[in-house]
């Protein structure tokens, strides 16, 4: 089975090989080169392949490089405090928008090149996120115990499987208090000396670290949690403990 390290590898080679297949098309753009026979018009391939691009490179620099991550954001949507649009404020958006540079001699500027030089640096920012990421210096203990949590979810749904119901769900409310403990230490949120799943989660939407809807979604799998540890007055369901696991799993992908 292939590990989260190098299933993140595979993802951010890929992220950066679609970096350089939209430079490409942006460097054909501002030559004024044509593209071959069969292929897209020169600057297609940018136009649409940018937003999806930007959306899961955001996500890496925000795990891997966060003290990076408003450049990065910057150099897609600019300051937002910024003037009127010139060679100096113009941004990939303002391209995506098909915002061009004024026609007057003395205000024209070479908007597809300024986007050229803005992407170019997104993509280097990029490549440093794979370098830290490869380097000893970057924590993969992350890493190292989301393949243990994916194996602890596991054995869970193997103690479901068999009918130990209050057994799977014991261990889907464990992986998942570590995991919301991770995501503090992620994020420098102070803990309780004992936190438990409902402080974590308040500790997180009071940080701004996850919002309200998610805050709910974590909320009710603390509730099941606590019907497989504490609750005796009844039996939980399969299906509560099922939805329990599917729940966790899902955070452990969604919240970090």
């Amino acid at each position: 089975m292939q590990t989260n390290l190098a299933r993140y590898q595979d993802d951010l080679d890929s992220i950066i090989e679609r970096a350089k297949l939209i430079e490409r098309d942006l460097v054909n753009v501002v030559k004024g080169r044509k593209g071959k026979k069969g292929e897209p018009e020169a600057g297609r391939t940018f136009q649409f392949s940018y937003q999806a691009w930007y959306s899961e490179a955001h996500e890496v620099i925000r795990q891997i490089l966060p003290n990076r991550l408003n450049e990065f954001k910057e150099l897609y949507q600019g300051s937002e405090k910024r003037k009127p649009i010139d060679k100096n404020t113009y941004t990939i958006r303002d391209w995506l928008l098909s915002t061009r540079s004024p026609v007057e001699m003395f205000a024209y500027f070479d908007d597809t090149g300024i986007v050229l030089a803005r992407f170019q640096m997104q993509r280097q920012i990029l490549e440093s996120a794979k370098a830290r990421f490869e380097s000893s210096l970057f924590d993969i203990r992350q890493i190292v115990r989301a393949d243990l949590f994916d194996s602890e979810l596991q054995s869970a749904r193997e103690l479901l499987k068999n009918g130990f119901i209050r057994a799977a769900g014991a261990i889907a409310g464990v992986v998942a208090e570590k995991h919301l403990e991770e995501v503090c230490h992620n994020h420098n949120v102070a803990m309780k000396k004992k936190p438990t799943m409902s402080t974590l989660n308040d500790a997180l939407k009071d940080q701004d670290v996850i919002d309200v809807p998610e805050w709910r979604f974590i909320q009710r799998l603390g509730d099941l949690r606590n019907l497989c540890d504490h609750n005796r007055k009844r039996e939980p369901t399969e299906e509560e403990v099922l939805g329990l696991i599917d729940g966790v799993d899902k955070i452990m992908k969604t919240v970090f």
